[in-house]
């Protein structure tokens, strides 16, 4: 079955071009032209991907983008002339998973569609990873039901943030270099490894409340990359 795209721009000459480039890659392409109608789609075609622009006439692509992640994992692309340092910061947090400046390459777009794809094929199809559940008296992540507890408590975390966490705590004491971990989670495409990594362990820092109950779980080689430490009293399921 052919994957769904969803584009969501209120250009649409960009959707004529769009569709030019992607249904010859067996792709069905599918358009919604302000941010609400991209939500309602979204909600009921199911894409495999989203196409995305920040620029929208009723809500910006950012607040499309969190609202997404609160009922799907797809990949997001988003499509833009807005890529400076702070919009791809604040993209990423959000949820984006590639960003591709307009005017952009044809054959570049392409790669980057089937490449997201493909990802997101592959993470849907992995097997259970060896260790199912990390469990100690302050934190608990199960990587089953993708669930995150601390001091009994469920942490919202995003898709991302959770991807970081669960790559770390599989490979638990080994440490994963910046390419690594970006490599797990972002792609082979995403280049900007240790500035997009860095930023992630620290929110989960932040959200985990790392070294506040007397146990520190992320930590960092300079200029290597980082390793999950587990507590003396993990138990492992």
């Amino acid at each position: 079955m052919s994957k769904k795209v969803l584009v969501v721009d209120d250009d649409p000459e960009l959707g004529l071009l769009l569709d030019l480039i992607l249904k010859p890659l067996e792709l069905m392409v599918y358009h919604a032209y302000s941010g609400r109608e991209g939500l309602t789609k979204a909600y009921a075609i199911h894409p495999d991907l989203v196409i995305l622009d920040i620029n929208l006439p009723d809500m910006d692509g950012f607040n499309v983008c969190s609202h997404l992640r609160e009922f799907v994992s797809i990949p997001i692309l988003m499509l833009t002339a807005r890529t400076n340092e702070k919009d791809l910061m604040h993209g990423f947090t959000v949820g984006v998973d590639d960003f591709l400046r307009k005017p952009f390459n044809k054959d570049e777009l392409g790669a980057r569609v089937l490449a997201l794809l493909k990802r997101s094929q592959l993470q849907n199809n992995v097997e259970t990873p060896y260790i199912t559940l990390y469990k100690d008296h302050i934190l608990e992540v199960d990587l089953s039901s993708q669930i995150v507890r601390l001091c009994g408590e469920i942490v919202e975390l995003s898709p991302k943030e959770y991807a970081v966490l669960a790559c770390l705590v599989n490979e638990q004491g080994k440490i994963l270099s910046h390419r690594e971990l970006v490599r797990k989670v972002w792609g082979e495409m995403y280049t900007n490894g240790p500035a997009i990594s860095s930023l992630y362990i620290y929110y989960l820092r932040n959200k985990l409340q790392d070294g506040q109950h007397g146990h520190q779980y992320f930590h960092t080689l300079w200029g290597k990359g980082y390793w999950f430490a587990p507590r003396k009293d993990f138990e492992l399921s």
